[in-house]
């Protein structure tokens, strides 16, 4: 892997564009190869795999994911660096620049068509710490190709996506993400290899896609009772998923025929119970987003 940039090119770079990182945008640039290296590692790409990029920013990551990936699609709002990357990209990758598509498009509304040719297999991403989780998400509901990933989000969202039944940190986040894969922590990641530095620790959580846990039930509605569940995380599910049912009893009738305990709180229970839920939901109930 060469060509990768390091400190001084990073801050000539942005210098040479006028461009300064926002926080509207949430952008922290790596600037430190070796840990460009560990994410691609991470990653376990192979030259099958079709990569997207989410930020690629000034092309850190980019041009470590161009010699391992079949074809590299780099998703990016900003003009500006959505403009100047296919040059920074000649300038260092060679050859493999001519495997690289830039579009300059919001990663939270870019539809698979757009992404079509060649459909993505993996999502490497160093992602904006205000969007993460939407944009995961998004591309999890939008990209059926997607068959495996790795994102670097600030650690505090690592941990909640990760989460298991029972943490603390347990919620929604980390049931819709169990709905399309199993995702677990791949490292933490300092502030010091970011420019500007934040002050938090970043989380690498690497995922594999699998089926949905139930197909005979939508996603959207499974995701209304999930949403309706963690609303009120302090209540049982019975007071939870009242409005969402229509009444705490049909609530209860609804989670009695799943299996689950009314007085059970939605922080205990897994995402195949949730679309147990929302498979027993009575007729009339919102599908939800």
């Amino acid at each position: 892997m060469t060509g990768l940039l390091g400190p001084a090119e990073i801050r000539e770079l942005a210098a040479r564009l006028g461009v300064a990182p926002t926080k509207k945008l949430g952008q922290n640039f790596v600037h430190d190869p070796n840990t460009v290296r560990r994410i691609v590692t991470a990653a376990g790409l192979t030259p099958d795999d079709v990569a997207l990029e989410v930020g690629p920013g000034l092309g850190s990551l980019t041009l470590g994911l161009l010699p391992v990936a079949g074809h590299v699609h780099a998703v990016e709002i900003d003009p500006v660096l959505a403009g100047a990357l296919p040059e920074t990209v000649a300038r260092h990758a060679g050859a493999d620049a001519a495997r690289l598509t830039v579009h300059r498009a919001d990663a939270l509304r870019i539809s698979a068509a757009e992404l079509a040719d060649p459909a993505p297999t993996a999502l490497v991403a160093n992602l904006p710490y205000n969007v993460a989780v939407p944009v995961v998400l998004h591309l999890l509901a939008v990209l059926p190709t997607l068959r495996h990933g790795l994102v670097m989000v600030q650690k505090e969202v690592a941990d909640r996506l990760v989460a298991g039944p029972g943490s603390k940190v347990y919620g929604i986040p980390s049931v819709k993400l169990a709905w399309y894969a199993q995702a677990r922590g791949a490292g933490k990641v300092p502030p010091n290899v970011f420019w500007p530095v934040p002050n938090v620790d970043s989380g690498l959580v690497s995922f594999t896609c699998h089926e949905p846990p139930r197909t005979d039930v939508p996603r959207e509605r499974v995701f209304a009772v999930v949403d309706a569940a963690f609303a009120q995380r302090r209540k049982t599910l019975r007071a939870a998923l009242a409005g969402w049912a229509g009444g705490a009893d049909r609530a209860a009738a609804a989670l009695t025929a799943a299996g689950v305990d009314p007085g059970a709180r939605g922080e205990s229970l897994t995402v195949e119970q949730f679309a147990a839920i929302a498979a027993s939901a009575p007729v009339g109930t919102p599908a939800g987003k």
